[in-house]
C-alpha cells in the first residue's frame, strides 16, 4: 500500500473545517489590522535555504527534500518560510515602500523529520455550535 511520505500528514473532514476555520478566523484578525499576508512559491533555489540555515546542518543534508530540475537547476520544497519572505523581501523593494512592512504566511513546510508523539493534536476543537472552544489568546471572542 502506498502510505504518505515520512514527515507529512493527511488532513481530514472533520479535521479540514476546523483548519479552514482557524485560517478564517486568522486572516480576518490580520486584516482588522496593518499585518498583511504574504504567499511565497512551495519550490525555491536550494541555495536560498542552504545560506540560510547552514550548509552542514541536519536540515540541510537530511530533511530538506531536494532535486534536480531539468535545466539542472538544484531545487528545494521550503521546509521554512522565513527565507523565503525575505528573499521576496528583497527581489521585491519592499523595503523601499513607506512604513513597516508587517507580514504574515500560511502554507505548507517540507522537512522530511520523524513527527513527535502527540504533535499534531490541537486544543481546538470544533464544538456543535460551529464555535471554537478554548480560544488561544489572539482569536476574537
Amino acid at each position: 500500500m502506498i502510505k504518505a511520505v515520512k514527515g507529512t500528514r493527511d488532513i481530514l473532514p472533520p479535521s479540514s473545517a476546523v483548519w479552514n476555520q482557524v485560517e478564517a478566523v486568522t486572516r480576518e484578525c490580520f486584516e482588522s489590522t496593518t499585518i498583511k499576508e504574504i504567499r511565497t512559491p512551495i519550490l525555491e533555489e536550494t541555495a536560498l535555504f542552504a545560506r540560510g540555515v547552514g550548509e552542514e546542518t541536519d536540515i540541510v543534508s537530511k530533511e530538506m527534500y531536494t532535486f534536480e530540475d531539468r535545466d539542472g537547476s538544484s531545487l528545494t520544497l521550503r521546509p521554512e518560510a522565513t527565507a523565503s519572505v525575505m528573499r521576496a523581501y528583497i527581489e521585491h523593494h519592499l523595503d523601499q515602500k513607506p512604513g513597516l512592512q508587517k507580514l504574515y504566511y500560511i502554507g505548507p513546510m517540507f522537512r522530511r523529520e520523524r513527527p513527535q508523539k502527540g504533535r499534531f493534536r490541537s486544543s481546538i476543537r470544533l464544538a456543535p455550535s460551529h464555535r471554537i472552544r478554548n480560544r488561544p489568546w489572539w482569536m476574537p471572542r
